[in-house]
Formats: structure tokens, sequence, C-alpha cells
């Protein structure tokens, strides 16, 4: 049993004169990843595939020739293919890697005499890329957080969304792995939630690769390649050898975490900012002129809202004077405000020379 290429490109032409039936799979769209062939002709049976029989091949298809299971003719290079029954099996693969060894595989597991008497099927393979496959996570999932400059290295929960593309480029390990079961049809929905939950699953060692260079969780959309790379890294060995897909592209669309993280990041860095004395005074300064501002409008009065002012004026200089020595053993000596979180100049502050509150 074997094919020969009878014409090349994957128009039918004068080939319909000489087959008296013909195997075809006119299109298939981006959700179906494998689907029976359609006999058309007077062969009789669908389930025979007849001496001298036809079998066309479009572009972005392979055709597969099925006995009772198993893989007889591969056929993924586009053009028309006459089925011999006398020739020995034959495999045009495309300059598809792995296919050749995937087919002898196969072939090394199954004997016939050269005679069709068996129900025999072609399945055609989609091997265009597949499109708009989108992927999200579920439950958050932890991202490192280093940031070198204020020796801050903590684990904040991310989500985060996108989608990704793939391509069957081993029709044969698909098929006997995969969606060989299939009577009919293959659809990619069948293969989506596994597909999703091990990509979830890589997220994890992707991330955290990425994290040790000090790229903040707010720049991973702008790192989508080198992203793709680490998590192809991780799915591709495994997906082409079980079963003949790799992942082509994977794009981040968003990247988010609570709230409450990204204040408290925030803060830890400006904290850190205002180790400097000359940062620490132009904060005050800033912090001064909101307050003056505030007093103006001060519900109980101007005056009132000025000795608050004053209080504060009194705390920032201890601040500033002290701030040399916080800088110098990384340290608050006399606690951290409650409200914000920053270092306190004085002992017994009344008042948190950043915030403006006041501290029971």
């Amino acid at each position: 049993m074997g094919l020969i290429k009878a014409l090349a490109g994957s128009v039918i032409g004068t080939a319909l004169d000489t087959w008296k039936d013909y195997f075809v799979c006119d299109s298939m769209d981006n959700d179906t990843l494998m689907v029976k062939g359609t006999k058309r002709g007077n062969g009789g049976s669908g389930e025979v595939i007849t001496n001298g029989s036809g079998i066309v091949v479009n572009e972005g298809q392979c055709a597969l020739v099925v006995e009772e299971g198993n893989i007889l003719e591969v056929a993924a290079e586009p053009g028309n293919y006459t089925f011999d029954s006398s020739l020995s099996p034959s495999v045009f693969d495309g300059g598809m890697e792995g296919i050749k060894n995937a087919f002898k595989d196969a072939l090394g597991r199954f004997t016939y005499g050269g005679v069709v008497n068996k129900s025999q099927r072609v399945y055609y393979v989609n091997t265009k890329e597949i499109m708009g496959n989108m992927y999200g996570t579920a439950t958050p999932i932890p991202f490192r957080v280093i940031d070198k400059n204020i020796n801050l290295d903590m684990d904040v929960p991310v989500r985060c969304n996108g989608e990704y593309t793939f391509k069957i480029v081993n029709p044969v390990t698909f098929y006997q792995k995969v969606a060989g079961n299939k009577a009919d049809r293959y659809d990619k929905e069948e293969l989506a939630s596994v597909m999703k939950a091990e990509m979830l699953h890589e997220l994890n060692p992707a991330f955290a690769a990425i994290a040790q260079s000090g790229i903040r969780y707010s720049e991973l959309p702008d790192h989508t390649a080198e992203l793709a790379e680490k998590l192809a890294k991780g799915l591709n060995t495994k997906w082409e050898q079980e079963r003949g897909i790799v992942f082509l592209n994977i794009a981040v669309n968003s990247v988010t975490i609570p709230d409450e993280y990204a204040k408290k990041i925030s803060d830890l860095q400006m904290a850190a900012v205002n180790k400097d004395k000359e940062m620490a005074n132009a904060t005050i300064v800033t912090a001064t002129a909101d307050a003056i501002r505030d007093a103006a409008n001060n519900e109980n009065g101007a005056a009132t809202g000025f000795m608050n002012v004053n209080m504060a004026q009194n705390t920032a200089s201890g601040l500033i004077q002290n701030t040399g020595n916080t800088a110098a053993t990384g340290d608050a000596p006399y606690g951290y405000c409650p409200f914000c979180g920053k270092p306190l100049a004085v002992p017994g502050a009344k008042f948190c020379a950043y915030c403006g509150k006041e501290i029971q």
C-alpha cells in the first residue's frame, strides 16, 4: 500500500477523469483540529479505499490513511495522490520534523499483506496555526517582587490573562496519542481545558525566573517575548513529544495585584527614598505646603489649622535631624506611623511628619 503523488498543487483538475472516487476535506476552520475525509465519486463504501482512489490534500492539511486505528500512509504536502495497494507504505512529510520517525514507529507495530479487506478511513489534521485561545488565572498566583534599591523581597498575589496560539507539528503523534479514538472530528475545545491548566502551571516558574531579574509585575506586559520563551521551554518539550503540538505565541494582556499590595510596595519605596536627608527635606516641604493649604479650609478655624501645621513642622524638624542616623542604621528608632507606615522622627511624636495625622 502506498501513495503516488499525481499532481502538484491542491487543485483536483483532470485527476477526476482518472479517479473513480476520491477523498477530500475542503476546509477546516480554526476550531477543528482533525476531521474525517469525505469520499466522493462512485467507488462504493466510504469505509474502504479502493485501489486507484484519489486523495486530495490542501494547504495547511495532513492526510492520514488509517486502517483499524493504525496509520498506513501520511501525506503532509499539498497535492493530489493516488492510492496504490501494490506499493510499499509511503510518507510525504512536507518537511514536518519528526513525522517520519513517528510513522516508522507506528508501522513497526502493524503488518499487512497489501490486500485491502478492512475498514479504512482518511483523516485530515489541521496543520495551520490555531489562533485566539484565551487563558486567565482563576485564582491568584504568587509573583516575587524584588527591589534591590530598598532591599525588598516579597511575594504578591498576581492575576493575569492573555491569549496564545499553537500548532500541530506532528500529525502522527497527535492522532496516536490524542485524537485517534474519534470517529468523525476532533475540536480544539476538547483539548482546551488541559492546555490551559498546564499553561497556568508553568506560569509559576516562568514568573519566578522573570522576577529574579528585577522586572516589576507592572512591566510584565512589556516582556511577553521573554515570558513566552520561558513558558514554551516548560511546555513544548512535553507537548511535542506526547501530543505532537507546540505553543507558538503567548501574549499577556494584563497583570494586576490587589490595591493593598500595590500601596504597600509604594509606601515602602517612598520610605526608602526618605532615608536620604535631602529627599526627606523635600518631602517635608511639600507636605507642609499641602498642610498650609488645608489649614485655610479647616472646619475648626484657620487658627486651629495653623497650630497643627506648627506642631507638624516641629516634628518635621526632628525628622530631618534624625534622617542621617536612620539612613545609616536602616532602622526607625522611634517607631512607625500607624497610618502611613513611615518612620517617626522624635520619641513620643504626636503627629506624623509625612501624613500629618495625629497619633493617639
